[in-house]
């Protein structure tokens, strides 16, 4: 198993270098540059602008100003400064903790995704074709159907416009309420802390939850139908005995591979989320990034992206083999 995760995480190496090369591709064939709206204003000079080009080595070639950025990532650890703050770029992304409350959200989604996803998709495949069945099918198609922004813009109209949460002192949006943001850590302040972290909870673990009880539930229905699962019955094991010790063990199998792949869709939805609800995570300060077409800041948050997605893809295989006993890796 040590030699299997050392092999995969130096297989990380090149994809990362890969992904450095299709972002700095992507980024180039996007119209403009971050001087583009400069050059709009009229109070900016000609001579301005060009010294800013050099300043930023907008000047340069594209494959010229690659090789600069990449050796700089070899040689020093230097991701490149921002454009627009004028700082490095993983001081730009993750400061203010936003790398913590990146990691918080996203992984406190899973875990709640998981949590509640597992068990009424093993309840809808016992309970095929009643009416409970019909009722967890209707919403996890629902949540499929639903596109994040749109489930986060009716969350705050029903917070703010129906229920009208401010008049109990409660605020929408952001990690606190003003009250709490420069005080000590409390028992209230961590309520506050949960009330701001439900709906986030909610418009991105949606539709990660409503595929998982989907997929949890076609695979016990598949497992069902096999001879192991009759034989079982047939020495006498309690049905009960039968669905978590013999059905749940094989079924959840094809969920955790999909561990990795859940993810990037976390990262989308927090994307969503976090510039709807004012999250201070990753995710935004990619966005601002990208409409300010701050290339190396966009170019380092990629990266990042792209190194979550392979340690998800990593743990996902190792839990695989963890639940699975007829995995083994050589």
């Amino acid at each position: 198993m040590l030699t299997f995760i050392v092999r995969r995480t130096l297989y990380m190496i090149p994809l990362l270098v890969v992904v450095s090369l299709i972002s700095f591709m992507l980024i180039e064939i996007m119209p403009g540059d971050y001087l583009t709206k400069l050059k709009t204003n009229p109070f900016v000079t000609q001579k301005t602008i060009a010294e800013m080009a050099k300043r930023y080595g907008l000047d340069k070639p594209p494959l010229t100003r690659y090789w600069f950025w990449f050796q700089g990532i070899i040689t020093r650890g230097d991701f490149g400064m921002s454009f627009e703050s004028r700082r490095p770029v993983f001081a730009t992304l993750f400061e203010s903790g936003r790398l913590m409350w990146t990691f918080i959200v996203s992984l406190t989604t899973m875990f709640i995704s998981w949590a509640v996803a597992i068990p009424l998709g093993i309840y809808s495949a016992t309970h095929k074709y009643k009416a409970s069945d019909h009722t967890l099918t209707f919403f996890g198609f629902l949540g499929l159907s639903f596109p994040s922004f749109f489930f986060a813009l009716v969350l705050l109209w029903l917070l703010v416009g129906v229920f009208n949460v401010g008049q109990h002192g409660l605020g929408v949006g952001g990690l606190f309420d003003n009250r709490f943001i420069d005080t000590p850590w409390s028992l209230a302040k961590f309520g506050n802390l949960l009330w701001h972290l439900w709906p986030a909870w909610l418009v991105i673990g949606t539709i990660g939850m409503a595929g998982l009880l989907r997929y949890m539930r076609a695979s016990v229905l598949d497992t069902l139908s096999l001879q192991y699962v009759q034989t079982a019955r047939a020495k006498g094991l309690s049905e009960k005995v039968v669905i978590y010790k013999h059905v749940v063990r094989n079924a959840i199998n094809p969920l955790v591979s999909l561990l990795g792949l859940s993810l990037p869709n976390l990262v989308a939805g927090s994307l969503i989320a976090a510039t709807i609800l004012n999250l201070p995570t990753v995710e935004r300060a990619f966005f601002t990034s990208l409409t300010a077409q701050d290339d190396y800041v966009i170019m380092g948050a990629l990266l990042f992206f792209s190194l979550f997605l392979l340690v998800g893809n990593l743990v996902a295989d190792i839990l695989l083999a963890w639940v699975d006993p007829r995995i083994r890796y050589n």
